[in-house]
């Protein structure tokens, strides 16, 4: 479908990669991987012409289309959220506008018996045919189900994408690029900014898909439940594997092996060239055999070895001070804003050396909770942090607060102390910033570099509690394992914020479930809750057990009723949030508009404007629109207090 001849992309004085090769046939599903800064990112964008490589052919069909996923998009805010991801279906609308207007026509001429009626007819009813191929009015059926499986609910499609956040807009995109079911997918982190739930329905949908999908993810489980085939990017070459990633970790390790085995024989003939030019460098009677010896070193190509975390170091959280029993007690805690309720009577112990996971929908609340557990923003109930408690905290945003005109080295150096000053370059070298790269400037690095630099910090932090929220986002595997492991080997407690089964799983012993304003406790790991979460489903209840169907009955008349009373609930916060809107502006109306009838007053005061009759004038009319206004605030106060 797609071929890539002799590919090269120079940035500087080493190229990228370069005499990449490959074709992307259809249904191919390929996992794109390497280290960050490896390529990925560019690869994607020169297969979809958002970029031009230094050299080499990207060879596409004429009739393919690609549907390209960036990581970062600039979006527009001017719409709905129905309307935006109906733009999808651009052309299907064009088209009716077209057969609109070709019925009208029908129906408004009478030459029924002309050429030119017959010919109308003609391309009416071809035009018409092709419409209903290509989905007709189903189209808006299929907007409902691509949202709602990417997380949103019904109240949220006439919504405006002004109010969403970066996260759930980049949702709205992805919709967009799936309805329009292009021939080849390119994702770049589609899962950053999914919950487990989404990602789930997400790895359903590409699995349906009959187009080819490239994709980059550092999601291992989602990688492994969608591709087939595997590209690394790797000391400037592109290496194809015919395997998923879990077959192509196990050769990539036999090739790197065999690499080493080369390589170190390599080391071995070149040491020997070495020491026999320099014992007979000067003996005339072997001068050919030295100069021999020497055009061999010359054309020796040096063997590179895959790019990989060449230090096995294991890392370890500072020793920090012990304790108590119970870093964390929540008893009866609520949070909203305005009226909008994010949840309500959490009550739940966590226990010092547990490691507990938040999951649930975004949006849900475990973020927010995270902010009520730090102090950062108020909230009704008892929260208690427990005697001894050191915080160490994660957030999302994170990576944006580091320096932007420090180096790599000298953020890390300026928050190190004592003798883990010394280890400095070895743990920069674990999260793969070794030699030169620990030079770098801070505003030069990717998103992922950035998040794993603010990781590095909080490893150097003595602390006892852990709160990680979206630790993974943007790390690469190796990095994230080196996490886990460090966070495995911590003896304090830890509150990880993550929609990644791969990095949850093994880690967490507890999971906290955030929905529809509750908080719900599970115990055991992440799988364990997941393969709970799937019976408790309808369709999973008649698969797994069909005797229950009377339990199933039961069960499908509250589910279906407490989404109702989310969604009544949600257009009721949405009317209270639009009245009190209002009533605002009109507070500010009357707040300006009396401000302006004292300057009146004053000026009318003094004998030299007394007669002018523009600013008498404008006093009468603003006193006029005073009371008007005062009038609609009334009104709406009475509209507020009726709905609230």
């Amino acid at each position: 479908m797609i071929s890539i001849e002799g590919l090269k992309v120079e940035f500087g004085v080493k190229p990228l990669f370069s005499d990449a090769s490959f074709v992307i046939n259809d249904r191919d599903r390929i996992a794109l991987v390497g280290k960050n800064g490896a390529g990925k990112s560019t690869l994607l964008k020169i297969i979809c012409g958002k970029q031009q490589p230094t050299s080499g052919v990207v060879a596409i069909p004429n009739d393919t289309t690609i549907g390209y996923l960036p990581q970062v998009m600039k979006l527009t805010d001017d719409t709905t959220v129905r309307e935006e991801t109906r733009k999808a279906f651009a052309n299907n609308t064009q088209m009716k506008e077209r057969i609109d207007r070709m019925e009208r026509e029908l129906n408004e001429r009478s030459d029924y018996e002309s050429e030119e009626y017959m010919a109308l007819v003609e391309r009416f009813t071809q035009e018409h045919e092709r419409y209903l191929m290509m989905g007709g009015e189903g189209y808006e059926a299929e907007i409902e189900r691509t949202l709602t499986g990417l997380g949103f609910v019904r109240t949220d499609f006439e919504r405006p994408t002004k109010e969403f956040s970066g996260g759930w807009r980049m949702r709205i995109e992805l919709a967009k690029i799936l309805l329009q079911r292009p021939d080849v997918l390119l994702l770049d982190e589609p899962t950053n900014h999914l919950d487990i739930e989404s990602i789930q329905w997400l790895e359903q949908f590409l699995a349906q898909s009959s187009g080819a999908v490239v994709l980059v993810s550092h999601d291992r489980a989602f990688i492994n439940n969608v591709t087939n085939r595997t590209l690394e990017i790797s000391c400037g070459q592109v290496i194809d594997y015919k395997v998923k990633y879990d077959e192509y970790v196990v050769l990539r390790k036999e090739r790197r092996e065999q690499q080493l085995r080369a390589y170190e024989n390599q080391q071995k003939e070149i040491a020997d060239m070495k020491a026999f030019i320099d014992r007979f460098r000067y003996q005339a009677t072997k001068a050919v055999q030295v100069q021999q010896k020497i055009k061999q070193l010359e054309k020796i190509v040096p063997i590179e070895i895959d790019e990989v975390d060449n230090s096995a170091m294991h890392l370890k959280f500072p020793p920090c001070l012990r304790s108590g029993d119970y870093p964390v007690i929540c008893d009866g805690v609520s949070k909203s804003y305005g009226e909008h309720l994010v949840f309500d009577d959490v009550t739940f112990t966590i226990k010092r050396g547990e490691k507990v996971a938040f999951v649930g929908k975004n949006g849900e609340g475990k973020s927010t909770l995270v902010k009520c557990i730090m102090g950062e923003i108020p909230y009704q109930g008892m929260l208690k942090i427990g005697h001894n408690v050191q915080i160490g905290y994660f957030a999302q945003n994170q990576a944006q607060l580091l320096d932007e005109s420090l180096s790599i080295f000298q953020t890390i150096d300026y928050v190190a102390k004592g003798e883990i000053r010394l280890r400095i370059n070895d743990i920069l070298g674990a999260f793969m910033f070794g030699g030169e790269e620990s030079e770098k400037k801070v505003k030069v690095l990717s998103g992922g570099e950035r998040s794993r630099l603010a990781m590095i910090r909080l490893l150097l932090e003595p602390v006892n509690l852990l709160i990680l929220d979206e630790p993974t986002n943007h790390l690469d595997m190796q990095s994230k394992d080196v996490l886990k492991e460090a966070i495995r080997a911590f003896d304090g407690t830890a509150i990880i914020v993550s929609h990644d089964r791969e990095f949850l799983d093994g880690l967490v012993t507890k999971v906290y479930e955030f929905g529809g304003g509750k908080v719900r406790e599970h115990l055991g790991g992440i799988y364990d809750f997941l393969r709970h979460k799937n019976i408790e489903t309808l369709q999973q209840l008649e698969i797994a057990a069909p005797k229950t169907t009377e339990t199933s009955e039961t069960i499908a008349p509250i589910v279906s009723e407490n989404k109702k009373n989310y969604a009544e609930r949600k257009e009721q916060q949405k009317k209270v949030k639009k009245v009190e809107k209002a009533v605002k502006a009109s507070e500010e109306k009357i707040a300006q508009m009396e401000a302006r009838i004292k300057e009146l007053d004053k000026m009318l005061m003094n004998p030299k404007y007394a007669t002018d009759m523009k600013l008498i004038e404008e006093y009468s009319q603003t006193m006029k629109a005073l009371d008007e206004e005062n009038e609609r605030w009334m009104q709406l106060s009475e509209e507020l207090e009726s709905i609230s």
